[in-house]
């Protein structure tokens, strides 16, 4: 069953395109990653999925229903990021007390484990904590609260690396346990993709790719080699990312359609062949050109 679908989505702020004629459908008990570069449309894409925000044109759906203003919505998820506000007259304990009265799956034993992990003070204050202690009071939220629907847009922000490979582990161990469709908004794609089922890469307000971590790893090849030999093979073929690996030579890096034995044949041509890191595919699909920020230095053309 979907959890989510959207449809031809888009959403205008005056004259910035957030999204643009958007598609995708993501199903139930899923570990979804959100990846891209800033203005993506990531954070405008989850919060139409959160109901907090209704889309221009296209449609959206969460639980089958429109997601804005819906109370089975709010009820059944839960939107975490860096920004979120809390009562000001409430200390953290309360707000874990509160947010136990609201989510009907909430696992207080959790939520007080992971507090006193972190070593919160019950008596301390959301709005006194530093940007790295909030994301991780809200992470315990998240995670506590077992919602169908749990969304994290940039939940580390601020975390020191030992608390983000806890939050990581934390994640995963929830995940395992208690299954539910989760969402992560992320620029650290590296650090959290051997927690992930999929990975759903957008730019300029338009999926990339949707694919399982596993199929996203072997997406791409780099070549190395001579930029005359480069040359035969790739002719009017796609290069998503090329640069320079000495004189005459280049790297280059396109989608691996080729077979086996079309590999062996480069390698008889002198061409290195190697695989691409999930992390880089993402970077090298939404660079601006082929060879990235080398192109406002200089570059060989294969072609």
């Amino acid at each position: 069953m979907s959890v989510i679908e959207c449809t031809d989505l888009s959403k205008r702020y005056g004259r910035l395109q957030a999204l643009n004629q958007l598609s995708l459908s993501i199903k139930e008990n899923k570990m979804i990653g959100l990846v891209g570069r800033n203005g993506a449309g990531k954070t405008t894409l989850l919060k139409l999925i959160a109901g907090f925000i209704r889309p221009t044109s296209g449609e959206v759906k969460v639980f089958s229903g429109n997601p804005f203003n819906s109370l089975r919505v709010s009820a059944n998820s839960i939107f975490i990021d860096d920004e979120m506000s809390m009562p000001a007259a409430l200390t953290l304990q309360e707000i874990l007390k509160e947010a136990g009265r609201f989510y009907e799956k909430w696992d207080e034993e959790l939520a007080n484990r992971l507090f006193d992990y972190f070593s919160f003070d019950p008596r301390a204050y959301h709005g006194q904590l530093s940007k790295g202690m909030k994301s991780t009071f809200n992470m315990i939220l998240g995670l506590a609260s077992r919602c169908p629907l749990t969304i994290f847009d940039e939940p580390t922000t601020g975390m020191d690396a030992a608390v983000r490979k806890d939050f990581y582990r934390a994640l995963l161990k929830e995940y395992i346990a208690y299954p539910r469709t989760i969402i992560v908004s992320s620029h650290h794609l590296n650090e959290i993709e051997d927690v992930l089922e999929d990975v759903l890469l957008i730019n300029d307000g338009k999926v990339r790719l949707h694919l399982p971590v596993s199929e996203l790893k072997e997406w791409a090849v780099g070549l190395t080699g001579k930029i005359s030999s480069l040359r035969k093979w790739t002719e009017g073929m796609e290069i998503i990312h090329e640069n320079e690996a000495g004189p005459g030579r280049a790297y280059i890096v396109m989608k691996n359609d080729f077979s086996p034995d079309q590999l062996q044949q480069m390698r008889q041509d002198g061409i290195e062949s190697a695989s691409v890191s999930a992390s880089d595919v993402c970077v090298y699909l939404t660079n601006r050109g082929e060879g990235g920020i080398d192109n406002v230095f200089h570059r060989h053309e294969l072609v």
